[in-house]
């Protein structure tokens, strides 16, 4: 792990966010009451403001969906969330019902050490992908259900994503602590630095060092990134 932090600490990508390269210590990482207050205020306003705005958006893609392939409009899946607990996941559906079939070996969730630190856990071309999925992807418009996740309070607004269930053993006990000493985000430090282009050792060394150093000015920095990285769709797959 400490390989992957020391990546991670060199990277340009992090400078300006005010993360401290030589963090390694785990404290107590949650802010003051509130602190978490406001954020959970700020949580409830945007996503509202979300639903509110891309009403047509979310209308548009769950006609798109639903002309593109049959099956349900959003896909739901159990998530590692705030301390650990699982909860229901939802996004736009990018690909097939029968995803399974089409891709099982896919499915067996079962990594070596090398292909954990070597290889992205996404590939292309993905026969998975329904026709509208890949724009949807690349556009990251996919996420907008991640919001009501956010109203319900299961996730906020920046934070380390959330893995699926399957991956929980390839963290160790103290890197699950820190990583969900915290709500999972919509966004996150990962998601600015590479997204689907990092690896698993990567992404998990970013939400480490994000947890780490976790502060409002961290988050600012990574919300105005993220929306320049998905203008450029960068990282998107």
């Amino acid at each position: 792990m400490a390989l992957d932090i020391a990546k991670v600490s060199r990277d340009r990508q992090i400078r300006g966010f005010g993360i401290d390269r030589n963090s390694d210590t785990d404290t107590d990482l949650r802010s003051s009451v509130w602190a978490e207050r406001a954020r959970r205020v700020l949580d409830v306003l945007v996503s509202l403001a979300v639903f509110v705005i891309f009403s047509p958006v979310f209308l548009a893609i769950g006609l798109c969906i639903w002309l593109s392939s049959p099956g349900p409009i959003f896909f739901v899946q159990n998530r590692i969330g705030y301390r650990g607990k699982n909860f229901r996941f939802v996004k736009f559906r990018t690909l097939y019902a029968d995803a399974r079939e089409r891709w099982p070996e896919l499915y067996r969730y079962q990594y070596s050490a090398d292909q954990l630190s070597q290889v992205p856990l996404k590939f292309e071309p993905d026969p998975r992908i329904i026709p509208c999925g890949r724009l949807l992807r690349g556009s990251s418009l996919d996420e907008l259900p991640n919001f009501w996740n956010v109203l319900t309070g299961e996730m906020t607004l920046v934070g380390p994503r959330p893995d699926i269930e399957e991956m929980r053993p390839y963290h160790s006990d103290q890197e699950l602590h820190l990583k969900y000493s915290v709500k999972p985000g919509v966004t996150g430090l990962a998601q600015v630095s590479g997204r689907a282009h990092l690896t698993f050792t990567e992404t998990r060394a970013y939400d480490l060092a994000y947890v780490r150093n976790r502060s409002w000015r961290v988050d600012s920095h990574l919300v105005l990134k993220t929306i320049i990285s998905v203008l450029r769709r960068h990282g998107a797959h």
